[in-house]
């Protein structure tokens, strides 16, 4: 399939209310459908809301992986004949996660738990990922997933692209002070690992924190394809070919300006990136 037809679903989440949200996710799905949707993508904790106060009050809201609401998703996969990603706290025996789970017709077929977490909402209650970053391979490409915080850190995508990921997605919870990640990081992202991006956010509030929307899709050359409003719930979509971001050799002039960001790398230098460091100081 040379071309990858991607719906963002940028909505609002009603907190603690997951047969709400979840009847929200399924209408969702249905109508991505009728615009020839082959990936359906939804917002962090898109089933349960995201500003807790607890680890005791977010609990009861948490699924394991293979829970009714997966269960729900995937009986409208099979109808609408598509795959979605969807963000949710998960619940694996005395652990909650903070996860991704990727969907489709015959059920889930992968899965992600946030490995960086921000002291902010849910986050700061969770445990962190536990498992190595993967690529969920479907039938229209590879992806890769990454949540939120995580796209702060470099080595998370690049970790995605050497495993052969095509795109990353991105399930967000962007408040206010995240407006740099969506003006700026998402696009870097994409452009230096020549590697297609879906960040999918929410809007509405939550107990006083604003959500700033900008769902938006990045081509792996880094330029914006489509990119949401800053309030309104809506569906935003984007046409990719994901093989694109196979081709590294990006020839600007033939013999004169080559970039290759893969074959280009010098991993030999690279060894202080994988060292543990202090907490850093608070700035005065």
């Amino acid at each position: 399939m040379a071309d990858t037809r991607i719906a963002c679903v940028q909505m609002d989440v009603a907190i603690g209310d997951v047969a709400a949200n979840r009847q929200q996710i399924v209408a969702r799905i249905h109508e991505a459908a009728t615009q020839n949707a082959h990936l359906v993508i939804f917002p962090e904790c898109a089933l349960t809301g995201y500003c807790f106060e607890s680890l005791a009050e977010a609990a009861p809201f948490a699924e394991p992986l293979d829970g009714p609401s997966a269960q729900a998703i995937a009986a409208a996969c099979r109808e609408a004949g598509l795959y979605v990603v969807v963000g949710f706290i998960e619940r694996q025996g005395d652990r909650y996660y903070n996860a991704a789970m990727v969907v489709g017709p015959a059920g889930v077929v992968g899965s992600y738990r946030k490995v960086h977490l921000p002291f902010l909402g849910v986050d700061r209650f969770l445990t962190p990922g536990d498992r190595p970053f993967d690529v969920v391979a479907l039938p229209f490409g590879r992806v890769g997933i990454n949540i939120c915080y995580d796209a702060s850190f470099p080595e998370a995508a690049r970790a995605l692209k050497l495993l052969g990921a095509e795109m990353v997605i991105l399930p967000t919870n962007w408040p206010g002070g995240a407006w740099r990640t969506a003006e700026f990081v998402i696009n870097t992202r994409a452009s230096e690992n020549h590697l297609h991006f879906a960040a999918v956010n929410r809007v509405g509030s939550e107990r006083g924190w604003q959500f700033i929307g900008r769902s938006k899709v990045v081509d792996c050359m880094g330029d914006t394809v489509v990119e949401a409003s800053r309030e309104r719930a809506e569906i935003v979509y984007a046409t990719l070919d994901l093989e694109w971001s196979n081709r590294n050799k990006i020839v600007n002039v033939a013999g004169a300006y080559e970039l290759d960001r893969l074959a280009d790398r010098r991993p030999e230098f690279y060894g202080v990136i994988a060292q543990p460091v202090s907490k850093s100081q608070d700035a005065d």
